[in-house]
This record gives C-alpha cells, sequence and structure tokens, in this order.
C-alpha cells in the first residue's frame, strides 16, 4: 500500500476553519430541528463520477470535529477504498455509523474537501498516463488554492504526480523579474548562491541562450518556459552537449493534447499549474442507508 503522507496538521487547521464558516452561531438550526439527538443511522460516501479518491482520512476528522463541538454524537468510518485508487461511478467509498446528527452536519464540510482533493488527483492520473513510458514526469506548482496547498499537493501525489516546491522557503526560483532586479541572469544566481548557499536554485529561462549562461553559472536546475517543442528540443540537446547533469523542466501553457510531443523533447518533467488552479470536482455525495 503506498503511503502518499497525508499532511493530517493542515488537514485539522482547515477542517476547522471550514466548520467555523457552517457553524458561525454555533449550530445547525435545520438538522438539530429536525433529528432527535438520539437518532442513528448508516450512511455511504459514493463516488458520482469515474476518478480517483484522495482526501479519504478527512472524514473522521470532520466527524470528529462536528462530535466535538456540538456534543451531538460519535460517528464511526470504515473506508472500503484508498486514496490514490481509480474508481467508478456507483462505488462505495466509506461506511458510516452513527449519531445522525453528526453525520449531517459534517456531509458538506466533508464532501467539499474530498470532491476538490479528488478532483486533483482525477486530473493528475490523466497526465501521468499520458507521459507514462516517455521518462518524463508531471510536476505541480504554487498555483494552489490559498489554505490548501497541502491537501492540494497530497492529491497530485495521489493521482501520480510529483511535487515541486511547497512555498517560497524550500527552492529558490529565478524568474524574470528577479533577473531584472537582480541586474541579470548570472547576478541574480550568484546572488542566491551567496545568500542561501544550502538552498537548491532553480532559473526560469525562455532561450537557448539563457539556458546555457544558467548552466555556466552553476545552475543544475532549468525551467524552460513557454518555449515550442522544437525550441526546447534544441534546448535541451544543448544542455545536455554541457555534460553537466542538468534537470529540466518545460512550463507554462502545456495542454494534454500537447504533452506527449513535449515529453518526447527529452525534458525530465512538464510542470502543470492546471492541476491545482483549474481541476473540476470529482462529484462525491453522502447517502443515508434506508435500510439500515
Amino acid at each position: 500500500m503506498t503511503d502518499f503522507g497525508f499532511p493530517t496538521a493542515d488537514a485539522v487547521l482547515l477542517v476547522q476553519r471550514a466548520l467555523d464558516e457552517d457553524l458561525a452561531d454555533g449550530t445547525d438550526v435545520t438538522t438539530m430541528a429536525t433529528i432527535p439527538a438520539s437518532q442513528q443511522s448508516v450512511s455511504h460516501l459514493v463516488a458520482r463520477a469515474d476518478g480517483v479518491v484522495a482526501g479519504l482520512p478527512v472524514i473522521a476528522l470532520v466527524l470528529d470535529a462536528v462530535a466535538a463541538r456540538l456534543g451531538s454524537g460519535a460517528v464511526g468510518v470504515e473506508v472500503s477504498v484508498r486514496d490514490g485508487i481509480r474508481v467508478v461511478r456507483g462505488d462505495h467509498l466509506a461506511t458510516l455509523r452513527g449519531a445522525t446528527r453528526t453525520t449531517l452536519v459534517a456531509e458538506r464540510t466533508v464532501l467539499n474537501i474530498m470532491s476538490r482533493t479528488s478532483g486533483v488527483a482525477t486530473h493528475t492520473r490523466r497526465w501521468a498516463d499520458e507521459l507514462e513510458g516517455s521518462g518524463a514526469m508531471v510536476l505541480d506548482t504554487r498555483k494552489t488554492t490559498p489554505g490548501l496547498r497541502a491537501l492540494e499537493k497530497y492529491a497530485v501525489r495521489c493521482g501520480g504526480g510529483t511535487n515541486k516546491r511547497m512555498g517560497l522557503y524550500d527552492v529558490a526560483m529565478i524568474k524574470d523579474n528577479h533577473k531584472l532586479a537582480a541586474g541579470g541572469l548570472t547576478a541574480a544566481y550568484d546572488a542566491v548562491r551567496r545568500t542561501f548557499p544550502e538552498v537548491d536554485v532553480q532559473v526560469e529561462v525562455t532561450t537557448t541562450e539563457e539556458a546555457l549562461e544558467s548552466v555556466a553559472a552553476g545552475a543544475r536546475f532549468l525551467l524552460c518556459d513557454n518555449m515550442s517543442a522544437d525550441l526546447l528540443r534544441a534546448t535541451v540537446d544543448a544542455v545536455r552537449g554541457t555534460g553537466e547533469a542538468v534537470e529540466i523542466e518545460a512550463t507554462g501553457g502545456l495542454t494534454l493534447d500537447v504533452a506527449a510531443a513535449y515529453a518526447a523533447t527529452g525534458v525530465d518533467y512538464l510542470s502543470v499549474g492546471g492541476l491545482t488552479h483549474s481541476s473540476p470536482i470529482l462529484d462525491v455525495a453522502l447517502d443515508l442507508d434506508p435500510e439500515a
């Protein structure tokens, strides 16, 4: 079983913030009015579309948080699948047993998070499948939903993608504005190396000449931004010709229909902001079981 490293601490904070939005006055007026405190029920989390599941640990986190806030009773969770698994419409993802009040208060928060993370995983899996066998991997970016980065990047991993940097702190990425402000590409690279010698440095380039300048300066990770496939192939060949071990990423405006062509240029990675900023949700529902 693959461990994708679920970000529990980040998820707990997200759940609390989501419940703050739903329970601003401390209650669910509809559920408290219509559901007896003693009522118990069984419900099922069900996929309403084909896709890849991500975020199952969120279910118990939300249920436990609701029960603690409202004193509405515990609900147990039995998961039927695991994160990273492909599912089809109608598949049961989990079964919930316990206090109906807790289940119904938690329902929308569970579905909002699960639908979002599973949507990211599903979209990422399409890219991973398209690149399979090419030698290139799909990367995410920092174009994430504020507050959801850790979970969205977790979902990318569940879908077969690879995380790039988590923030501004763990990897230096020299882009056009840095080059302009620092007085040039080499000047910017040297400044980062002097100031943070232990941090990995990546350099964005738009021409073969910039790529070769970056390698000469010491860069060992290049982002080839918005290059045509032909220019990218020429740039990859030129960089490989230096004999240096340089990782090369294609980035900027990539779509699934050109993924194979860009992977064929010899790059190591394709980075796709759309994995996190444009993934449609995977439709997931919670159904009470009338037979239980």
